[in-house]
């Protein structure tokens, strides 16, 4: 490289070891480089956009230093700028909040080297306060997603000018531009972050949530019964079952649908509220739309459904037949899919738990059905279709052999 050329570590990895967290990866901006000069030694150009490479040994990224330029094309008449003369203050400039903006200098990776801060990021972090670094967080509405990320990730709050940033954005209509993709993705780090219900409250509070998420936004105001809810509020029930399948460490499938598992409620008429009569079916259509929308992975969108349907079912376990418990098995597909039936059972105890008093109770109904559906597993259902004459008479005896089976266990 040339005799300029300086390299500063940046981004998560400076902000996570000032937080004295675990830094899991580096990203580096190389500041006085060319393409050339990158790629003669070794690394592996990566970018689309703009200069990204692979390091040749270590694979993690570096990129040349980068800032805007007027232009008649390009994003909003700018165009990305990435050259020798960049200096490391117009590249920390562009990124979105002061956190992320601070530099460390390449001499020790181990956190000796010295840090450049120009935007106060190191103030903010002792504050805990995510703020912005320029306007130019204004043109990227994915900012707002992260914003609420980066929220419930270490629990900061939103300096005041830039929450009133983002919701000029959000009344600009600069979130109705947002990429599926892009929204799924960011959806999907904030359901795995340790206090989901902050991503949702960060994006409720600038008015995002009733844009990017409308069917959950509208559960909020919504009430239910005092007696089985204290919490009362529907939108805030909803985030106490998204926080405690956090707190089980459940997966985001599971999260998923414990977000999406009372849509229903938010359609329910105004006759009869508190109460929710139907809401189960209701849901499983807006578990469709959001999921059609949003681009939602096959896995989370089917257990989402499931979880919309069922739950009521599940919750009652201990009340339903034989018959009806063999309904529910082969409804969800629990035959085939065990797994997926576990996590089911998974939303729906943190559905239970996600009341306000109740964050401690044990939910025996997924022990309870597990044993059930244990039991009517083990019917050999080859066994009987092997005494059957007629092959048209297999399934009917197997289901027979199976309410069988539950009934000797629950008789026990």
């Amino acid at each position: 490289m040339r005799n300029n050329t300086k390299i500063y570590c940046v981004g998560g990895a400076v902000r996570d070891r000032l937080l004295g967290l675990p830094v899991q990866d580096h990203d580096w901006v190389v500041v006085g480089s060319t393409p050339e000069d990158m790629v003669a030694q070794g690394f592996q150009p990566v970018g689309k956009d703009f200069p990204v490479f692979l390091h040749p040994h270590t694979h993690e990224e570096y990129a040349l230093a980068r800032t805007e330029r007027k232009t008649a094309r390009g994003y909003k008449g700018f165009a990305i700028y990435a050259a020798p003369d960049v200096t490391l203050e117009q590249d920390l400039l562009r990124r979105d909040f002061t956190i992320n903006a601070i530099a460390q200098e390449f001499d020790d990776k181990q956190g000796g080297g010295n840090l450049i801060d120009p935007h106060n990021g190191i103030a903010d972090l002792r504050a805990g306060i995510l703020r912005h670094v320029s306007a130019a967080f204004g043109e990227d509405p994915v900012r707002i997603l992260r914003a609420a990320r980066f929220a419930a990730r270490f629990g900061f709050s939103i300096a005041p000018e830039t929450l009133a940033l983002m919701r000029d954005m959000v009344d600009n209509g600069e979130v109705d531009a947002l990429v599926a993709e892009r929204a799924w993705q960011e959806l999907a780090r904030g359901l795995m972050e340790k206090k989901p219900s902050r991503f949702f409250e960060t994006l409720r509070s600038c008015g995002a949530l009733a844009k990017i998420l409308p069917e959950v936004d509208a559960l909020f105001g919504v009430p239910q019964p005092e007696k089985y809810h204290p919490e009362i509020d529907c939108g805030i029930h909803t985030l106490l079952v998204v926080d405690d399948a956090a707190r089980h460490d459940y997966s985001l499938g599971v999260r998923f649908a414990a977000l999406a598992h009372d849509l229903g409620k938010a359609t329910t008429p105004k006759g009869i509220l508190p109460r929710h009569i139907g809401h189960e079916l209701r849901g499983v259509e807006l578990v469709k739309k959001l999921s059609q929308r949003m681009r939602v992975p096959c896995d989370c969108r089917d257990l989402a459904l499931l979880a919309a349907r069922y739950h009521g079912d599940i919750h009652r376990a201990r009340e339903l037949r034989a018959e009806t418990v063999i309904k529910l098995f082969q409804s969800t597909d629990a035959w085939r899919r065990p797994e997926r039936f576990t996590q089911l059972l998974q939303v729906c105890a943190s559905d239970a738990r996600g009341r306000t008093g109740h964050e401690q109770d044990a939910y025996p109904q997924a022990d309870y059905l597990l044993q059930l559906l244990a039991a009517a597993r083990a019917v050999d259902a080859g066994e009987i279709a092997k005494q059957c004459a007629d092959s048209g008479t297999i399934a009917a005896a197997v289901q027979r052999a199976r309410i069988g089976a539950i009934k000797n266990l629950v008789l026990q």
